[in-house]
């Protein structure tokens, strides 16, 4: 008696577990997002509304990922660079490819890595390669959705 009165504890355990959905990436990024802070190396050079920015031009950088087929990103010089948007397999990786006009010294692709797991109020992105606008630095983002 005891004994099933353990295994009938355990299935009804079990049968009150429902798995929960996994959200895609694609979709937890699939926004308009701007700058929250932003470290160029290990040198932070803007905080959204910090009084003394290294670099105050970042209040205008945009990453818009709300069209699944198109990319709208705006860099720290103003230009707006239009194309597409991928995240790799291993969900580890944002790739802007065929960008217009052609970022300096690229080939039209911008990557950068997935630092942490997205939320809905946060992406977290360092790019993988240096950039020439910032004296070929290693730069990282906390986005927030705009």
């Amino acid at each position: 008696m005891k004994t099933l009165a353990i295994v009938s504890c355990c299935l009804l355990l079990l049968a009150g577990c429902t798995p929960q959905k996994v959200v895609p990436i694609t979709d937890l990024i699939g926004k308009k997002w701007k700058a929250k802070l932003v470290k160029e190396g290990t040198q932070v050079v803007f905080s959204l509304g910090g009084a003394a920015n290294v670099k105050p031009s970042y209040a205008n950088f945009r990453l818009d990922l709300s069209d699944p087929k198109q990319v709208t990103f705006k860099d720290i010089d103003g230009r707006t660079l239009v194309g597409t948007w991928t995240v790799s397999t291993d969900n580890q990786r944002l790739i802007l490819e065929n960008l217009v006009p052609k970022p300096t010294g690229t080939i039209g692709t911008v990557e950068f890595f997935i630092t942490e797991t997205p939320t809905a109020d946060l992406l977290k992105l360092e790019r993988t390669a240096e950039s020439r606008k910032t004296g070929n630095s290693i730069n990282s983002y906390e986005l927030i959705p705009e």
